[in-house]
């Protein structure tokens, strides 16, 4: 049986070769989109524990770069009260807290830059909506479809786009402040335009649209399944259980009219298959 340290916003058990960490009775919305989290001891390659606000103390992780897709994505932009590596704790538990956060110190193999990604990236199908337009992703392709109230009129003389994550090099997400923010594929061989209003590989974010536990979550899980240009994700492994979410999942997208229902039974078929 894991040992477990409980906070308000996470759950952290610790267990022989990886931290699992789980969303607390008021999480994020982020952390709660992220679920349930496994990360290796070879993907940490700091601990700190330092006292909070109002009685508390606070035990971080810090994970290699390159190891988690969500933190590569974010690029440094979370703010701290969104960081998925933090855990807050009552003071009384700082004792407790202290003796963990040596057991993960002792367990750090490298503090090296990973190679590949050492955490699962956020599962697929995923999608969100943006200012100017709707995003979904498969596993292999990304698709934005334009709003005719938002988009440019570069944009929507361009048409609803269609992506092969093999021809993509990389994903830039900014993050949704003060109504704007925005998330770019950086298509290989591709010049794109500076302006993301004006780049059929970008969308807007503003005024509640691509907020971050959405957009942030759909970036990670394409820059994990980008096969050259960056870490390569570990392979995934499906149990049937795992299957009949995904399927739900992709319901909801088509229910949302965010995929056809031709997408909806190609890919459930696709789903099926892996079982």
């Amino acid at each position: 049986m894991e040992d477990v340290l409980a906070g308000s916003e996470s759950v952290w058990g610790f267990e022989s070769d990886a931290l699992r960490i789980r969303p607390g009775p008021k999480a994020s919305k982020l952390l709660a989109e992220l679920g349930e989290r496994v990360v290796p001891h070879s993907a940490i390659a700091g601990v700190s524990l330092a006292h909070g606000r109002r009685g508390t103390v606070v035990l971080r992780v810090t994970p290699r770069r390159g190891a988690d897709p969500v933190i590569s994505a974010a690029a440094g932009q979370l703010a701290e009260v969104l960081d998925p590596y933090r855990l807050v704790l009552p003071a009384d538990k700082e004792t407790l807290a202290d003796y963990y956060a040596d057991e993960l110190r002792s367990a750090i193999t490298s503090r090296e830059p990973a190679e590949r990604f050492l955490v699962a990236a956020p599962p697929v199908p995923r999608g969100f909506k943006a200012w100017d337009g709707a995003a979904t992703f498969d596993g292999e392709h990304v698709t934005f479809t334009w709003f005719w109230s938002g988009a440019s009129t570069a944009k929507y003389s361009a048409g609803d786009q269609r992506f092969r994550v093999a021809d993509l090099e990389g994903v830039e997400w900014h993050a949704p402040v003060r109504a704007s923010g925005s998330l770019r594929l950086k298509v290989r061989d591709r010049v794109a335009p500076s302006d993301p209003n004006d780049d059929p590989a970008s969308l807007v974010f503003g005024l509640g649209w691509g907020v971050t536990h959405k957009s942030l979550p759909f970036a990670a899980a394409i820059l994990a399944a980008i096969p050259a240009g960056g870490p390569k994700p570990l392979a995934p492994r499906h149990t049937a259980a795992e299957i009949t979410e995904l399927i739900a999942k992709l319901g909801e997208l088509r229910d949302a009219g965010l995929l056809s229902p031709e997408e909806f039974q190609a890919k459930k078929a696709e789903l099926l298959s892996r079982m």
